[in-house]
Formats: structure tokens, C-alpha cells, sequence
């Protein structure tokens, strides 16, 4: 059922404008997933900004990917959630923060059993045209998915049964791995519903009016956690992958699915859930 109708009927309850965080996933979501625009989401994202809705981006983008793009899409003042929720960028930072975690991770990577680590490729093992070759990335956005601090995207070259060989031996070492849309990612832990819940805390803390109302958008595996735990929680079907199997609290309606793909998809739900909110 569209949103607008679930909306209307009661069986999801529309949000006070003063209270609406929204947090999204990026590739394949609020992007598309082959060009990486978001035209198609131009006028949602324009009648968030004139309604002062934050927007937070969840991605397993950098810092350095995300600060430029945050400042294009007119959401410098909010926070982001980097690298799966391995890391936040705070408003207005331009992306200072040490690679000392990320250096530790590269060194428990490379003790794990050399078999192993020699099926796995990740972004510090390719250089930037590697990179943009791999994600299609244009080459200087590539150099920016290359500046790590605190997680490793990266695939898995071998067959399925050592994969599962490598992820019990890097969970041994103390490493956290997640499976997004398109790559399998290494981190020391910390994901986007963690970091979700951290940062709506800030904006709506016990010394502040208003209980927030979250909504989170998402297409792939690593989207999940955010999206059961937000208020609204919002599935972009992705053609690219096989798609998010039916999740628990879609039976009650506290998670939908989009019916288009990406920032079209995006655009709907959001402009459907402005429009009712601001009947409120």
C-alpha cells in the first residue's frame, strides 16, 4: 500500500514537521546505483531544506566522499554517518579526523592467514583508477573513497565456504564485517542504527521538547538495523541485488517499501510524508 494511504488510513502515524530526522543510505538509495545521481530526488530533498529537516547521510562513503556532497545537497549543518556507522562527521567538518584506526585495521587484515587474506581485496589494496574501475566512480571521487578512516569495503575472490572461513577468522581478530549492496566491509564495529540512535539523541536529548520522530531509508543488508529501529523505517527496492527479504515490522507498518527504485523511490516517500505531516 503507498504511504499516503497508509498515512491517511492510520496505520502508520504521520510525524510532527518540528520533530523529523531523516536518515539515509546513499548507493542505491538516495543515489541511484548505477549513476550515482539524484536528480529524481530533487524535489523532496528541496522541501526538506525549506522545512529545516535534518537530513543525515548513512553511507559507507568516507568522510571525504560525504563532505563535498553533503554540501551539495545543502546539509552542511547535519551530521553524517560514515563508513557503515564506523565513524560520524560532524556539521561543518571537512573531514580532519587520524587514520589511526584505519591503520590498525589494515594491520589485523594482513595477520589473518595469508589463504585467506589473499582472496580478499580491499580499497588499500587498489589504487584509485582500481577503485574507480571497480565502482564506477569517477577518478577523483575514487581518491576520495581511498582517504579511510575507520572501516575496509572490499571483495571476496574466492568461494563461498572459505568466505565464511574468512569472516569467522576476522571476527576472531576483533574485526566487525558487514555485507552492504556491493561490497563486503571490515571495521573494529559501530553501524548506522548505533550511530542513528547517537545522533538523535543529540538533537533530541532530555533537556530538549520533543520525543523524535525518525525515519531511515535504506536498499541493502547493512541498511536493516536502522531501518528496524527507526520510527518509520523505509525499504528502496534495488534491482541491482536480490533485495531485503520481509522484515518483521512490516507486518504493523512500521516499515515500508518503497514502489520505484532509488532517489525516485526516495522522492516519493518523502514527498508523501511531508505532505501529511504538514496537515498536522
Amino acid at each position: 500500500m503507498p504511504l499516503d494511504h497508509q498515512l491517511n488510513d492510520g496505520s502508520v502515524n504521520a510525524p510532527l514537521i518540528q520533530n523529523l530526522i531523516v536518515f539515509t543510505d546513499l548507493d542505491g538509495t538516495l543515489l541511484d546505483h548505477e549513476t550515482y545521481g539524484y536528480s529524481a530526488a530533487e524535489p523532496a530533498l528541496e522541501q526538506l531544506r525549506d522545512l529545516g529537516v535534518p537530513l543525515v547521510l548513512a553511507s559507507s562513503k568516507t568522510a571525504a566522499e560525504i563532505q563535498p556532497l553533503r554540501h551539495r545537497l545543502g546539509f552542511s549543518h547535519c551530521e553524517a554517518i560514515v563508513e557503515n556507522g564506523s565513524g560520524i562527521l560532524e556539521p561543518h567538518d571537512n573531514n580532519r579526523q587520524s587514520d589511526e584506526v584505519y591503520r590498525r585495521l589494515r594491520r589485523s587484515l594482513n595477520q589473518l592467514p595469508p589463504a585467506l587474506r589473499g582472496q580478499y581485496q580491499g580499497f588499500g589494496d587498489w589504487t584509485a583508477q582500481e577503485v574507480s574501475e571497480r565502482t564506477g566512480l569517477p577518478h577523483e571521487d575514487a581518491e576520495n573513497a581511498r582517504i579511510r578512516r575507520f572501516s575496509e569495503p572490499g571483495l571476496w575472490l574466492g568461494s563461498d565456504a572459505d568466505r565464511d572461513t574468512f569472516i569467522a577468522a576476522a571476527r576472531a581478530a576483533g574485526l566487525t564485517v558487514q555485507q552492504g549492496g556491493r561490497f563486503l566491509t571490515l571495521s573494529f564495529g559501530g553501524n548506522k542504527a548505533q550511530r542513528m540512535m547517537e545522533i538523535a539523541h543529540r538533537r533530541h536529548g532530555a533537556d530538549k521538547d520533543g520525543k523524535p520522530y525518525i525515519v531511515a531509508l535504506g536498499d541493502a543488508q547493512n541498511d536493516v538495523a536502522m531501518i528496524e529501529e527507526a520510527d518509520l523505517g523505509v525499504i528502496i527496492p534495488n534491482p541491482a541485488h536480490g533485495g531485503l527479504p520481509r522484515l518483521d515490522g512490516e507486518a504493523a507498518g512500521k516499515i515500508i517499501r518503497a514502489q520505484q527504485a532509488g532517489p525516485a523511490g526516495w522522492n516519493e516517500i518523502i514527498m508523501s510524508l511531508l505532505e501529511t505531516a504538514g496537515k498536522k
